[in-house]
């Protein structure tokens, strides 16, 4: 039985009830579920972070190098505020239109104040009509690859916010099921993208064909480390390459990647999108 049932379970028990004795024992109940759930996300940051750190050093890269981004699609603000007071302040969304009421939820349970200190990136395919919601409510954006994204986002980001920083997503396996430029598109966009002063270039995003031969896994990792370099000399101010997930990570810490995108292996698995 998930966490999620269990409590859904024990809030029903709470809400059928009549007597006082019954809903505090409800009210018991939930609340050690949820110190279960913070456990349970400490353990596996834990786990996650050790990874990360055993990646770099037999990489020969120092402690530190790779950033973690949690990916919180699907997960209830509960979870997330579980996530914070653990210190992360950064989180990874798919789906906007979730991603936005889980905002507003979350900064109701943190505060005004504490939810400011919160990183967003969106990290999903983007449409036309929602370009407006990220440019207002999100951080960086990591699957940019059209142009005409890139223009609605410049001229639709609030002008009193920084510009939004904005990986390129590139389908480096030239897969028909995956968004992203082709490599060989990616210096007349980046050219294009970083003329717009309301995004900032930061870097290059990618989602490689999972393979269980780590060595035609390890040739797309390394095609985009060599377009990352190239894309660095070009624009300073790129220093990231996000790249690797819960289950290949340390594959992607080795070809260079500087941002891995972890949601399984630090949440659990996901509950249903509803």
């Amino acid at each position: 039985m998930t966490v999620f049932l269990m409590l859904v379970m024990c809030l029903g028990f709470c809400s059928n009830g009549d007597e006082k004795r019954l809903k505090f024992r409800a009210f018991v109940n939930v609340h050690i579920l949820l110190k279960h759930l913070m456990f349970s996300i400490a353990d596996n940051l834990e786990n996650v972070s050790q990874s990360i750190k055993k990646a770099e050093s037999e990489a020969g890269r120092p402690s530190g190098s790779v950033a973690l981004l949690p990916v919180s699609k699907t997960q209830r603000p509960e979870v997330l505020k579980q996530a914070y007071d653990l210190g992360l302040r950064v989180f990874g969304e798919n789906y906007l239109n979730e991603a936005l009421d889980k905002q507003k939820a979350l900064a109701g349970l943190l505060g005004e104040k504490a939810y400011q200190e919160i990183c967003w990136h969106f990290i999903g395919p983007v449409q036309s009509n929602k370009t407006r919601a990220i440019a207002e409510h999100f951080d960086w954006l990591q699957s940019l690859d059209r142009l005409k994204i890139a223009k609605r986002l410049n001229e639709q980001r609030p002008s009193t916010l920084p510009p939004l920083f904005v990986c390129i997503q590139v389908n480096v396996d030239e897969e028909d099921s995956k968004s992203g430029i082709q490599l060989d598109e990616l210096g007349e966009f980046a050219s294009a993208v970083s003329a717009m002063k309301g995004l900032t270039l930061r870097g290059l995003m990618a989602i490689p064909k999972a393979n269980a031969d780590s060595d035609i896994q390890r040739i797309s990792f390394e095609k985009m480390h060599t377009a990352f370099q190239t894309l660095k000399k070009r624009y300073p101010q790129v220093d990231t390459l996000s790249m690797g997930m819960s289950g290949d990570l340390g594959a992607a810490i080795g070809a260079g990647s500087t941002m891995v995108r972890v949601g399984t292996a630090l949440f659990g698995a996901r509950p249903p999108k509803n």
